[in-house]
This record gives C-alpha cells, sequence and structure tokens, in this order.
C-alpha cells in the first residue's frame, strides 16, 4: 500500500530580513498563496503551519488548509512535528510521510515534491529524504549559503557543509568542478511521521552548532538521508529587494524557468 503523505509549509510573520513576508504580494497574489497553490497540485493533504494569526487569516481567505502552532519551535521541522499531530487530531487522519516545503519558494516546481515521494514509495525503510541539484559553477560551490552534501554510493548523505568538500587535492579552485560531481542542497525535506517525532527530541548538535545545518543533527545521530536528484531550478525569497527583482522581470517567466 502506497504510504500517506502531507505536505506542511511552515511560515512565520517575524523575520529579520523581510518582516511579513508570507503575506508580500506577488502580482496579486500572497507570497504564502503561490507556495500553497504549487504545493497541493502535488500533494492533496496541503497545510500551513504557522503560530500568526494574520498569516492563518489569508490563508483562510484563499481557501486553503492552515493549523495553528507553538510559537516556541527552534525550526520549520519543529513546527512541522506539531503540526501533524494537530491535523491528524481535527481530521481523524493518520500520514505515513510528511513533506516540509519552504515558505518562501513560491516558484517551486510540483515535480519537486513528486520526486521526494517516490523513496518512501519504492521502500519502506526510508527515514528520511531530501533535495540535491548537481553544481555547475564555482560561484555557487564557494559560496557559504549555498549547502553541499557527500554522497556514498546509494545516494545517501555523509555530510553537509558550507564549504566546498570534498577539495580536489592539487587543483586550482576554479578546475574541482570539473575534476568531481558537486552537489548542493535543496531545501526541502520528507520525514516518516515516527522518524519525525524523533528528531523533534534531539538536542542541538555540535556538527549542527559548527555548520548552522540542521541536518547535521540527524546524520550525528545517526539517522540516514537519501537525496533525490532534481533538474528544477530554485529561488528563494530573503529579501524586499529580491522580490522587486522577481516582480519587476515578469512572474509567469519563473513559473516557466523553474
Amino acid at each position: 500500500m502506497s504510504p500517506k503523505f502531507i505536505a506542511l509549509i511552515p511560515s512565520r510573520y517575524a523575520s529579520s530580513r523581510f518582516p511579513g513576508k508570507p503575506l508580500a504580494d506577488i502580482a496579486g497574489k500572497s507570497m504564502i498563496q503561490r507556495v500553497y497553490e504549487q504545493v497541493v497540485q502535488a500533494v492533496e493533504e496541503t497545510w500551513v503551519a504557522t503560530d500568526d494569526e494574520r498569516i492563518a487569516a489569508e490563508v483562510k481567505r484563499f481557501g486553503g488548509k492552515v493549523v495553528m502552532t507553538s510559537t516556541e519551535h527552534r525550526s520549520g521541522t519543529d513546527r512541522c512535528a506539531e503540526a501533524v499531530k494537530r491535523v491528524s487530531e481535527q481530521t481523524g487522519q493518520q500520514f505515513d510521510v510528511v513533506i516540509n516545503v519552504q515558505g518562501d519558494e513560491p516558484f517551486i516546481h510540483p515535480d519537486q515534491i513528486r520526486f521526494l515521494q517516490q523513496p518512501f514509495v519504492t521502500d519502506c525503510t526510508t527515514e528520511i529524504a531530501t533535495l540535491i541539484q548537481k553544481i555547475r559553477e564555482s560561484a555557487v560551490l564557494f559560496n557559504p549559503a549555498e549547502a553541499k552534501v557527500v554522497l556514498d554510493k546509494l545516494g545517501n548523505a555523509i555530510f553537509f557543509s558550507r564549504q566546498p568538500i570534498p577539495m580536489v587535492f592539487r587543483s586550482p579552485e576554479e578546475e574541482w568542478i570539473g575534476k568531481f560531481p558537486y552537489f548542493c542542497h535543496v531545501g526541502m525535506y520528507a520525514y516518516r511521521t515516527d522518524v519525525l517525532e524523533q528528531l523533534n527530541l534531539l538536542p542541538e548538535g555540535a556538527l549542527e552548532k559548527a555548520e548552522s545545518l540542521e541536518m547535521l543533527r540527524w546524520l550525528e545521530n545517526g539517522y540516514q538521508i537519501r537525496t533525490v536528484e532534481t533538474d528544477h531550478a530554485t529561488v528563494g525569497i530573503d529579501t524586499p529587494e529580491e522580490l522587486a527583482v522577481i516582480v519587476a522581470a515578469g512572474v509567469e517567466k519563473y513559473y516557466a524557468k523553474y
């Protein structure tokens, strides 16, 4: 029997660089509405998980599903752990797999979400899955804002880092991409529901503190993270200036591109 999926979009109002970002207007629709409309094409049970009544009101306005969560969560993963319990209580449904979708990627492609479901459909032992993308530019490889991932032969994550790893010994940095297949991490996760409950209880780890990457907490505690490669580019919006550039260029251009 195929596992039952739920997609959750953690969404909070507070943001140091872009307060109220989920409610920002993108050519006549709020950012959270655009994210929701993309995700629901791939997963029927799509919910926004928020701690803010303004976001909840907006989701209800456009006909989406929303669940209220605590204001105390450390991360989107922790918010998802509470949200799936609350949705199950409200609906009487049980979900096998939770898909955690970033709330600031309005042009996410539904196929990315469908790809992320496959490891759970084909192998019931899958604990966590995430998307990766081939790095083709040195600017991305050496950008610490882009998390890189090293894989084993089966496509499982060995390590994540903001640094380009591995280094290509005795080669100039500009030649590294041509000599090794590098991948960056795409910020979307799926977790088996029972595993998500366990992750929510883990304390912050030493590797996570060093790199400021929460998936290192899971690896440090022995969980396996399967990766799925995607060719679809992604675009997150972190500041009002980035949003202005996208709106000026034309929203439809981004849907066509991504």
